[in-house]
């Protein structure tokens, strides 16, 4: 059984999934780079570094953190870190990821309003103006930018415009947004936005990286749950000495330096148009084919696609055959999506001859499903 899974994942050719995503040569090297003491002078300057190109990053001069940990976390951080028990909380929910935080603050003493659209749709501005002139009180609006499940973007600028207008704070899952989509952190208002290090970041799971912008800090001060290894007051205090609270994450914080030096040698505007070029290449190329893209116009993901099989070819079939038969890794759909979709990753270190080739494959797969059901 060892044998088959080894056997089965050096087939792998062409990592296309949402993430984790293909790690570049350079991000492989950097994590081959000996321990050093994580207290000593010469780490200490390295993670104020790394801290500070982190936040030219996300466009703030507030603060950004990392945390060992997946993006998961970053829901339990941002309650734990704004709220009090009892606030009232918007949550947005529009995909899967939106429903799995909406399971994570149930868990907590908060007052929860959860409005959902239809998967495949985006929030608009207007919608969230009117559910927060409804529903008076709102402390925090909680939304996800980028559905992973759905691949849709949310358009965050004006959403964040509206809830800044009604004196709410707003938290961002930016898990498959961060590195790969615009962000202008500060610019458009968003006092909490978390990422994880394994999707644009272009590196392996394990850092969950945290922007904290001035007015979240108000929050943090009187947030009234129990917090201990998530509190970001912890990480502030550490941070001016170039410290975490706990034992660094050596390896992956030298891979996340080399990943961030990539970044800005292609410099970060660039990132963003070659992810939004790469997705609109892709999607027309699939649609050539057949397959419907399932975000809704106008909103779809730059960072990954979710597509629709064509009628009586089986979306899970379909994402074993490109992995059985031609080395592709694609995702099925998860949650109330399982069985109906495919999810291809477009995200981090990702040009397009990967993208050529997973058209060439499904356009093969495609044909030869047709070819079967003729016969």
């Amino acid at each position: 059984m060892a044998q088959e899974r080894a056997d089965r994942e050096r087939t792998i050719r062409n990592l296309r999934i949402a993430g984790p995503t293909p790690l570049p040569p350079a991000v492989l090297a950097a994590m081959q780079r000996p321990m050093v003491p994580h207290r000593g002078v010469w780490f200490r300057g390295f993670v104020k570094a790394l801290l500070g190109r982190l936040r030219v990053l996300h466009r703030t001069d507030g603060e950004v953190f990392v945390l060992p940990g997946t993006g998961s976390a970053g829901w339990e951080i941002a309650i734990v870190n704004l709220l009090v028990p009892g606030d009232r909380i918007l949550l947005l929910v529009n995909g899967d990821f939106g429903e799995r935080w909406w399971r994570v603050a149930e868990r907590y003493g908060v007052e929860l309003i959860v409005r959902q659209i239809p998967y495949g749709r985006a929030f608009r501005a207007e919608q969230v103006a009117r559910w927060l002139e409804e529903c008076r009180g709102v402390r925090a609006v909680f939304i996800v930018y980028n559905e992973t499940s759905t691949g849709v973007t949310n358009p965050l600028p004006e959403i964040s415009a509206v809830v800044r207008s009604a004196g709410a704070l707003l938290a961002v899952d930016g898990v498959s947004a961060v590195g790969g989509l615009p962000l202008e952190m500060d610019a458009w208002g968003i006092d909490l936005i978390f990422s994880g290090s394994q999707k644009a970041w272009m590196c392996p799971p394990g850092l969950v990286i945290v922007g904290v912008g001035p007015r979240a800090w108000e929050a943090v001060e009187r947030a009234g749950f129990p917090r201990a290894f998530w509190d970001l007051r912890e990480y502030r205090t550490a941070a001016r000495s170039g410290d975490l609270p706990s034992t660094a994450p050596i390896s992956l914080l030298y891979a996340l330096d080399a990943a961030v030096g990539l970044i800005e040698a292609e410099r970060l505007e660039n990132v963003w148009r070659r992810h939004q070029e790469l997705a609109a290449w892709f999607r027309m190329a699939a649609q050539e084919l057949g397959l419907r893209c399932f975000a809704e116009p106008g909103y779809e993901s730059a960072t990954v696609t979710a597509l629709e099989p064509p009628p009586g070819i089986g979306a899970d079939e379909l994402v074993t055959r490109l992995e059985e038969q031609h080395g592709i890794a694609v995702n099925g759909g998860q949650g109330r999506l399982k069985g109906k979709i495919i999810r291809v990753g477009h995200m981090g270190w990702v040009q397009r001859s990967d993208l050529e080739e997973v058209v060439q494959a499904l356009a093969r797969e495609l044909q030869a499903s047709v070819s079967w059901r003729c016969l």
